[in-house]
């Protein structure tokens, strides 16, 4: 079984998943009402510059101001003495930029932008305000085949007359030099109706929207031989094999309708796996886990042995997990679309021979992911360090809030803590008012401590204080909420 991409269109929510052997290993989403901006071009006005920072807030028309750093802009490249100028003497605050999103709002960030614009299209990315230059993706390894294609590209940009900067992409591989070229007169015209919209467009505004999910994947997620493409709304598969007639001829073959009664998703099980992908917890087929962890800094992934005890000896089954685990790492970041920094604490292992190999075995597994990704070797402390470009937000910051009962901290206080501060908010209340009685209201949990287990307490603050109490389950409070109320 090879590779499949299976295409969902919802009420307002489209959904794209790659399916390898079976296997879920990437699933993207877009809603109508928020769709992903990585790529959109805008006009936006800076509203504060900040010099210490090196950087700007630009308004392109979110809820959020959009970030830029004077290294993104096309103005701001280092010049013969390897220094960037500063950002006051570039922008200053009212000023019109035309920008492109880098990187889509997360959490509490907003966008992260650029001014070196660039179009892409199945086999190259255009820069149209760059100087000229060709550059090849690192995922095409063969030498000779790299400089075949950069000898290509460079006759088709001779030919042609564009001006500008390409990379071409891993999927341009086995290109020629007509495809190429095509891609290029069609990246080039794209070009200038961009330009002509530059300045119609009110401030902030609009110029340039990159392709739809299910669009962008037939242009991204196509790399390589490609089993079948099933859809299972009519519109969405009309609109795809147009595309695919077009720019990715290789693929219209496969691409069908999908017309069972069954939903696409539930036939191949997809709906479980993304379910399981907002899980902490990862079983591995061998008895161990993973327990990966999501931060705003980072994120953190331990492997466990769990129930698997092995065969032979403790160093062996270490070893076992390890490898299982590598490769089960790769698939959840890209599954979970965890970017940023990530750290993986693999099980120790003493011998430099199973580090080697657990670490090729990541690192053979990270190849097949789309975005960019580095890793580093084991640390002092056993740790591995990965990087992973992150432009969207992650499965869980998509789909997931913070919960309002633990507001994020994954925890609530225990009854018992509750209660201390129900003591001590009494306490508060008794000195301000003169009320003879409180009411006090809590969850459910709270007011049976106070009856059973903190009953003597209670007693002793009525003697103490010289008030009665009275007790009022709240149905809708939560273990944390409480009021002591005085009547």
């Amino acid at each position: 079984m090879g590779t499949e991409i299976l295409v969902n269109g919802g009420v307002g929510e489209t959904r794209v998943a790659v399916v390898e052997s079976g296997m879920l290993q990437e699933v993207r989403i877009e809603r109508q009402q928020d769709r992903g901006l990585v790529g959109h071009i805008f006009r936006g006005k800076v509203v504060r510059v900040l010099p210490g920072m090196q950087a700007a807030f630009v308004d392109i028309g979110l809820e959020r101001a959009s970030f830029i750093h004077v290294s993104d802009m096309v103005a701001g490249r280092p010049q013969a003495d390897d220094k960037a100028p500063l950002i006051q003497s570039l922008v200053k605050e009212g000023d019109t930029l035309v920008v492109q999103v880098a990187k889509d709002p997360i959490g509490t960030k907003g966008a992260r932008l650029t001014t070196q614009l660039s179009l892409s299209s199945r086999y190259l990315v255009y820069m149209p305000e760059s100087e000229p230059h060709i550059g090849i993706s690192i995922r095409i390894e063969d030498e000779q085949q790299r400089e075949h294609l950069h000898q290509l590209m460079s006759d088709v940009q001779a030919h042609s007359g564009i001006e500008g900067a390409f990379i071409v992409r891993t999927a341009a591989e086995a290109a020629g030099e007509e495809e190429l070229k095509a891609d290029a007169v069609f990246l080039s015209r794209l070009w200038q109706t961009v330009k002509s919209r530059q300045s119609s467009v009110p401030v902030p505004g609009s110029v340039y929207a990159d392709l739809p999910v299910y669009l962008a994947a037939l242009r991204d997620l196509v790399r390589g031989p490609i089993d079948k493409i099933l859809v299972d709304a009519a519109g969405i598969e009309t609109a795809m094999r147009e595309f695919a007639n077009a720019f990715v001829p290789e693929v219209a073959g496969v691409l069908e309708l999908y017309r069972g009664s069954r939903p696409l998703f539930d036939l191949y099980g997809l709906e479980e796996e993304i379910s399981k992908a907002l899980h902490p917890r990862v079983d591995l087929k061998s008895g161990g886990y993973l327990v990966i962890e999501q931060t705003e800094s980072m994120t953190t992934v331990d492997v466990n042995t769990g129930g698997f005890v092995g065969h032979r000896n403790l160093e062996e089954t270490i070893y076992k997990t390890n490898l299982e685990a590598a490769a089960a790492v790769a698939r959840q970041l890209r599954l979970r679309n965890l970017g940023g920094i990530i750290i993986v604490d693999f099980i120790d292992m003493h011998e430099a021979e199973h580090q080697r190999q657990v670490l090729r075995v990541l690192e053979k597994a990270l190849e097949r992911d789309p975005a960019k990704t580095a890793m580093t070797g084991v640390t002092e402390l056993g740790l591995v360090q990965v990087t992973r470009k992150r432009t969207r937000e992650s499965l869980e910051q998509l789909l997931c809030q913070p919960c309002p009962v633990c507001e994020g901290r994954g925890s609530i206080k225990t009854a018992e803590s509750i209660c201390q501060e129900i003591f001590r908010e009494i306490v508060r209340e008794a000195q301000v008012f003169e009320q003879p009685s409180f009411l006090i209201l809590a969850s459910q949990s709270v007011v049976d401590r106070l009856l059973d287990e903190d009953a003597a307490q209670m007693a002793e603050l009525e003697r103490d204080l010289k008030r009665s109490f009275r007790f009022q389950v709240e149905p809708m409070y939560t273990q944390e909420q409480f009021d002591v109320v005085p009547v």
